[in-house]
């Protein structure tokens, strides 16, 4: 992990300059994360500098306004309280609420699902196209490479679909896990991060849904 030499924005809350000083800085390069906004709403960010006082995150969309708690959560299920100290265009400055180990934090292979890309719960009615039948479903989640759904229609292993919702293109997927009614979808086509953070964005009014089964694998 390369150091950096320079001051990180400043996500102390008013503790002292010779504090943040003594506090370890690294720069992170294109790291993924998401901010769970009061526990409900999810919004892809990466992550660029960390230390042991807080991160510097880039986001794709604004987060919402009087929000009451932020978790930064990484793609291996750790999560982190903070809270807002600055906007600066696209960049915020968070500050870690509680102390945290920044080794495990930085350690990717870490955490309950190591190395596992970001999922946002989302609450989206889509059509699926399977066997010559159209059927209503339900995103559950959605990540770069999949989806999980909940389809009253019994699908097939490795069976190709088309799944069509407003605000989302045209997706083609296969049937990569199934526990009926749910169902894991691997994408033909995967989503560039800033694209999946903008098409997420305004699914997020109406997440406040089941989390989906993290046991299940999917892409």
């Amino acid at each position: 992990m390369a150091r950096n030499d320079e001051q990180l924005p400043d996500v102390s809350g008013g503790r002292s300059e010779s504090d943040q000083r003594a506090a370890p800085r690294f720069t992170l390069l294109i790291r993924a994360a998401k901010l769970v906004v009061d526990g409900t709403r999810e919004f892809l960010c990466i992550i660029r500098d960390v230390s042991t006082m807080g991160v510097k995150v880039r986001l794709f969309t604004p987060l919402p306004d009087n929000c009451s708690s932020i978790v930064v959560e990484l793609s291996n299920g750790d999560c982190y309280p903070v809270e807002v100290m600055w906007h600066e265009g696209e960049y915020t400055g968070l500050r870690f609420i509680e102390a945290v180990d920044l080794e495990g934090l930085l350690d990717e292979s870490s955490g309950a699902f190591p190395k596992r890309q970001i999922r946002l719960r989302v609450q989206q009615d889509a059509m699926l196209h399977s066997g010559g039948q159209a059927v209503s479903v339900t995103f559950r989640d959605i990540s770069q490479r999949g989806a999980s759904i909940a389809c009253d229609k019994w699908l097939l292993m490795n069976e190709l679909v088309r799944v069509e919702a407003q605000g989302l293109p045209t997706i083609y997927a296969k049937v990569r896990w199934r526990n009926h009614p749910h169902y894991g979808l691997l994408f033909e086509q995967t989503f560039q991060l800033d694209e999946l953070a903008r098409i997420a964005a305004p699914l997020q009014r109406d997440a406040s849904v089941e989390a989906p089964n993290a046991n299940k694998p999917r892409g």
